[in-house]
C-alpha cells in the first residue's frame, strides 16, 4: 500500500512532478495531448480553466475503469496586458517577449484540476514585476537555453529569479502547480499526501 500512487499526473513537466513530490504525492504518470490554443475572446483565466479541464478528463477518459484513481491536470500562463504569452518559437521571439516583461508587472495565472468524474479546478492569479532589463542580458539568458521551453521565456526556479524584483501571489503557481490550491483540492478528493519520502511510480520516473 505505501508505494501504490494516489493519482495520475497529466503533464510532461518536470517541475510539476518536483511540485507534487514537494508536498508528498504518489502518482504515475500519464501523457496527454489536448488543443492548447486559445479561443477568440477567451480571457487569461478561462483559457488555464479550460486547457487544466481537458487534460484532466482527457486523462481520466483514457483510463480503464479498473484505475479507480484521480487524475490531476493544470496549465500556466504569462499574461502581459491581458495578453497570453507562450513559449518561444525562436530567439527573436523570446527576445521580444523579454523585452515585454521588462520593467514591468505581469500576471501569472495557474489553473489545477482533479478529475475522478467531474472535474474540479481552482485557478492561482500572481503578479511578477521585473526590474528593467539590458539588450544584452536579454541575449545572455537567452544563450544559457533556459528560456527554450518557458511560458514567457523565462523560469522562476532558474537563471530568470535574477530579472524578478517583486512577486505577489504563489511561487509554486509562476513555476506551474499551486501547490496551496493543489492541496485543497486533494484534501477535498480524500487525497492522501503529506510530509514524508515519496516514490514516482511507472514510466518517465526521476
Amino acid at each position: 500500500m505505501g508505494d501504490r500512487p494516489s493519482l495520475y499526473l497529466a503533464s510532461r513537466s518536470p517541475r510539476r512532478r518536483e511540485l507534487l513530490q514537494q508536498i508528498g504525492v504518489r502518482f504515475e504518470l500519464l501523457d496527454i495531448e489536448v488543443d492548447e490554443g486559445q479561443l477568440p475572446e477567451e480571457q487569461p483565466a478561462n483559457y488555464v480553466r479550460r486547457v487544466a479541464e481537458d487534460k484532466a478528463v482527457a486523462g481520466f477518459r483514457q483510463l480503464s475503469e479498473a484505475a479507480q484513481l484521480p487524475v490531476l491536470a493544470a496549465d500556466t500562463s504569462v499574461v502581459v496586458n491581458g495578453h497570453i504569452l507562450g513559449k518561444p518559437e525562436d530567439r527573436d521571439h523570446a527576445l521580444w517577449m523579454l523585452g515585454q516583461l521588462s520593467d514591468t508587472t505581469h500576471e501569472v495565472f495557474s489553473a489545477v484540476t482533479l478529475c475522478r468524474s467531474v472535474p474540479q479546478t481552482r485557478v492561482s492569479v500572481s503578479r511578477v514585476t521585473f526590474r528593467r532589463l539590458s539588450e544584452t542580458e536579454m541575449l545572455d539568458y537567452w544563450h544559457t537555453g533556459e528560456p527554450l521551453d518557458k511560458a514567457g521565456s523565462y523560469a522562476i526556479q532558474g537563471l530568470g529569479a535574477q530579472f524578478i524584483a517583486r512577486l505577489e501571489g504563489s511561487y509554486s503557481g509562476v513555476m506551474g502547480l499551486p501547490l496551496f490550491e493543489t492541496a485543497q483540492l486533494l484534501q477535498l478528493g480524500g487525497i492522501d499526501f503529506g510530509a514524508r519520502k515519496t516514490n514516482l511510480i511507472g514510466p518517465g520516473s526521476i
